[in-house]
């Protein structure tokens, strides 16, 4: 049975206001001043924070766990959108919701039954997003698409910092734009940078993952509003 989220999200779901936000990965900030970066970008008015979980088999590398994002929860008030590029989604949304993460969002590749995540993790008292790698057709989550709060489309492939943005993902993006309602939102992440914003934005992404860009930059705060600024003014062009 589909699990329709358009009569709750629009009310409940905190990001269904369709505007442009930049989420900072905290994949990409100094742990040795992770509160500190954190608390930065809050104050500079960022909204979401991105947090990429690795586990070595979905991908080749490995990141933080739940123990990590359960101790930032005590600092912040920022949504936390957690992508888990795990293999085994259902065994461990768990831990990520009592840890504070507001949605969590899984990888289409990992799973025969996308429903079945989907009810998994809407039980546990979270908002869901599924994610697609570059090469992964947008009908491959057709069957769920109305039953999503999120849809992370990958610009890079999975497990590794600092490459290049995939260009071919913006037809896809395109079409997605296209099918989702107003309360669902569209995340792109991987490459995103002063360069790549931009298209990103006109294809229409509204919510963008900057993991280098924001926190790899001597000035953070100043390098997200940056990005908001150029993502707004491509979205606005491509309006009139």
């Amino acid at each position: 049975m589909a699990i329709s989220t358009e009569d709750s999200a629009s009310t409940v779901f905190p990001l269904a206001d369709p505007a442009l936000r930049v989420a900072p990965s905290l994949l990409a900030a100094d742990f040795s001043q992770l509160h500190e970066q954190v608390r930065a970008v809050e104050e500079a008015g960022a909204s979401v924070l991105h947090l990429d979980v690795m586990d070595g088999h979905f991908v080749p590398n490995m990141s933080f766990g739940a123990p990590v994002i359960t101790s930032l929860r005590k600092t912040t008030k920022m949504f936390f959108d957690v992508h888990l590029m795990i293999e085994e989604p259902v065994r461990y949304a768990e831990s990520f919701v009592k840890a504070g993460c507001d949605l969590v969002t899984f990888h289409i590749e990992v799973t025969d039954d996308p429903a079945a995540v989907v009810r998994h993790i809407r039980d546990l008292g979270a908002f869901v997003g599924v994610s697609l790698n570059p090469t992964t057709p947008a009908s491959s989550i057709e069957s769920i698409l109305d039953d999503l709060d999120l849809v992370l489309v990958m610009s890079v492939w999975p497990g590794f910092g600092g490459q290049k943005f995939i260009v071919d993902v913006l037809p896809k993006v395109r079409e997605l734009r296209d099918r989702l309602k107003p309360h669902q939102r569209l995340e792109i992440d991987g490459g995103i940078d002063m360069n790549t914003i931009g298209d990103a934005a006109a294809a229409g992404v509204d919510t963008f993952v900057a993991g280098t860009a924001v926190f790899g930059q001597p000035d953070p705060p100043r390098a997200m509003l940056e990005l908001q600024r150029v993502a707004r003014e491509s979205s606005q062009r491509e309006a009139v």
